[in-house]
């Protein structure tokens, strides 16, 4: 193994998230698509966890988690400075911001897509939930372009391929909630070069 491979499954917003960065940092990787009812063996050897991303690089190393791959390649180039525009004292800002992202906003989110899987509440109270974390990004995005100032940082890639999935849950509804920001935001990123880059078969 000559560049590193990185499994990846197209749809995921944490397999996103890594090509992005991977994508954004010029680092040439081998792209395996997997499926996830035929998982390959070898992405079995390598992370027995079995969930994309993994990132195996040529020295043996694997990296499980697609924040790491994140920081791993913008550590490799970060020519827009993704990391240091979310350093020093906006770093635990952006740091909050993900977790919450990953956390109790995809945990709502997995409930508002998939209501008819979780019965204990409506869909419009799961969707109330994601609530709280869309109208925080929509303040955030009031103040600036980005989610942490006027330049991009790694939370805005790390979080938007969530929201997107976010919007795509009810498209009308998203349409006319009350976050033009929020939409404007996703809209840049859902139409650059960069991510339409990714998302190609």
């Amino acid at each position: 193994m000559s560049i590193p491979i990185l499994y990846s499954y197209r749809r995921c917003p944490y397999a996103m998230r890594a090509r992005m960065a991977l994508r954004y940092s010029d680092i040439t990787v081998e792209i395996i698509e997997i499926s996830l009812r035929d998982k390959p063996q070898h992405l079995l050897e390598v992370s027995p966890k079995a969930t994309v991303p993994v990132l195996a690089l040529p020295d043996g190393k694997v990296i499980e988690q697609s924040l790491e791959i994140m920081q791993w390649a913008l550590l490799q180039q970060d020519k827009d400075d993704w990391l240091s525009n979310s350093a020093s004292e906006l770093a635990i800002d952006a740091n909050r911001l993900i977790s919450e992202n990953d956390g109790t906003f995809k945990q709502a989110l997995d409930r508002y897509k998939y209501a008819v899987r979780f019965p204990e509440h409506s869909q419009e109270e799961y969707r109330q939930q994601c609530e709280v974390f869309v109208s925080k990004l929509e303040a955030l995005l009031v103040q600036h372009h980005y989610l942490l100032g006027s330049n991009c940082s790694i939370a805005d890639i790390a979080i938007f391929p969530f929201v997107r999935q976010f919007a795509g849950v009810d498209e009308p509804w998203f349409s006319q909630a009350p976050y033009p920001k929020v939409r404007a935001w996703l809209n840049e990123w859902v139409n650059s070069p960069l991510f339409i880059s990714i998302m190609q078969k």
